[in-house]
């Protein structure tokens, strides 16, 4: 079967893309809540990373930026977390919420896999477009439902971690140590995703040597 060309971008540009949304999403609102903790009590961290994220709302609409769905939805999951913590006065309350979202989220990605609709693809598709011919392989399909089955386990050693961590250290410690294993089991995947990504596309040029299917220049 001939696929249309698709070229995978290179490591640099991907890592262009994704570190300014990993800072934004991840480490700031991490870090914001922590100063602000650190400063304001409790509950002035609340307030400060609702008003976060508001903010990036705000700043998006002002200079007339698409706001993302998955902004939005962050924005009315943290106004509901904070108001739970603020109502319960407990830190641990606020952090846990998240965990056992992504607990449910892993259990999704499992469900996937089971219905042949793997989650992982969808996602995919929402940031890289790939021809349908090349959806349909059978490789590429083997590949979804693999790559999903790995970013479940993924999510919940990640959520696993967060928990023990949030119930057994203080929340400094907590908030410095579970972004440090967070992030390094997630690198570990994308690593892992990009490299079979690349191999299974090989595989399929190989199999279909008349396919004009590449994986781009080397990552630089």
């Amino acid at each position: 079967m001939n696929h249309p060309p698709f070229t995978l971008p290179r490591m640099t540009a991907l890592l262009k893309q994704a570190v300014p949304k990993v800072l934004e999403g991840v480490v700031a609102p991490l870090a914001v809540f922590y100063a602000a903790l650190a400063v304001l009590g409790l509950d002035g961290a609340l307030i400060t990373a609702v008003a976060w994220v508001y903010a990036g709302v705000l700043w998006r609409v002002v200079r007339r930026r698409p706001v993302p769905g998955t902004m939005v939805l962050a924005a009315i999951a943290i106004t509901a977390r904070a108001a739970l913590g603020w109502w319960t006065g407990s830190a641990v309350v606020y952090f846990l919420q998240p965990e056992l979202g992504t607990i449910c989220i892993s259990m999704a990605f499992l469900a996937s896999v089971r219905l042949n609709r793997p989650l992982v693809q969808k996602l995919t598709l929402d940031y890289i477009h790939l021809p349908s011919a090349l959806l349909r392989h059978e490789r590429m399909r083997r590949f979804f439902a693999r790559i999903t089955l790995l970013w479940a386990f993924v999510l919940l050693a990640n959520s696993t971690v967060s928990i023990w961590l949030l119930l057994h250290q203080s929340i400094g410690t907590y908030l410095l140590v579970r972004t440090s294993v967070v992030a390094a089991i997630s690198c570990a995947a994308v690593g892992v995703s990009i490299y079979a990504f690349r191999r299974v596309l090989r595989r399929m040029h190989t199999d279909s040597p008349a396919a004009a299917i590449t994986t781009g220049p080397a990552a630089g």
